[in-house]
């Protein structure tokens, strides 16, 4: 399998591209991978998402030599089929509640990049780097690139990614908000660990919430998301994770938040 799955009983899921050989570059196999994973985060009692890539490279783009083994109408179809694939799952780990924390090594290219973007904490080891490529090879970008590069860098710096494809090292993804942060290569995996797991133990609901939250207020009228705040916290405080909040606070001691009902 190009992608691996596990959900802990406690609700951590690990989801892991596995074709390191490869450069974890994303075949029709991968695309469709992702989907079944995010689809079974989302199914299960899932409470954070931690994203890894086996190998020297987090992810390096579409697969080529799949793609250049097709053309015309055939490749058409084929890539249709991946990006669907692709997109679907990028759509699903959008909805759940549960945060996802990607850890990225190595080179980071084309749909690399979205994967990259799209986790709500996103460490990059020293040494790792970005390169959007699409247009260095004729191609437009797919995966939520143009999307989120704009919003987490903004458009100028965006473009600027995307028409040169020119290279950028972690320390300066980590600068114009591509990345949460760098940590040393020895590190990454430790604290990637570390955070989802922080994130596992926090209010999932109430995560969740504060993630659409931030998602629609970037292209919303602040009236109209006012009130989506207020019905927001109004829901979160009579809820039974706002209520422990609270009671713990005022306890002086660690929240334990209950754990959401399986989606079936």
């Amino acid at each position: 399998m190009s992608v691996g799955i596990g959900i802990s009983d406690d609700g951590l899921a690990h989801v892991t591209l596995r074709r390191g050989d490869a450069g974890n570059a994303i075949n029709l196999e991968m695309a469709q991978g992702l989907l079944d994973a995010a689809l079974a985060c989302e199914r299960a009692d899932t409470r954070a998402v931690l994203l890894t890539g086996e190998g020297k490279s987090f992810c390096v783009g579409g697969d080529l030599r799949e793609f250049s083994e097709l053309s015309g109408e055939a490749l058409e179809k084929h890539l249709i089929a991946v990006t669907d694939a692709l997109h679907e799952a990028l759509r699903v780990f959008a909805r759940i509640d549960a945060p996802m924390v990607a850890a990225v090594q190595g080179a980071v290219a084309g749909a690399g990049i979205g994967l990259a973007a799209s986790a709500d904490v996103t460490l990059a080891a020293h040494g790792a780097s970005f390169t959007a490529a699409y247009t260095g090879i004729g191609y437009s970008p797919d995966a939520g690139v143009t999307w989120f590069l704009p919003r987490l860098a903004g458009p100028k710096r965006a473009l600027d990614l995307l028409l040169t494809n020119r290279r950028v090292p972690a320390e300066e993804a980590s600068r114009i908000g591509l990345v949460t942060r760098t940590v040393a290569p020895e590190l990454l995996a430790d604290e990637a660990a570390r955070t989802a797991e922080a994130l596992r133990r926090g209010p999932t609901a109430a995560l969740g919430v504060t993630r659409r939250l931030v998602a629609t207020g970037l292209i919303s009228d602040l009236g109209p998301h006012l009130d989506r705040e207020a019905r927001a916290l109004a829901t979160a405080a009579t809820s039974a994770e706002g209520g422990e909040g609270v009671a713990a606070f005022l306890g002086k001691r660690p929240p334990e938040f209950p754990r959401a009902v399986p989606k079936r």
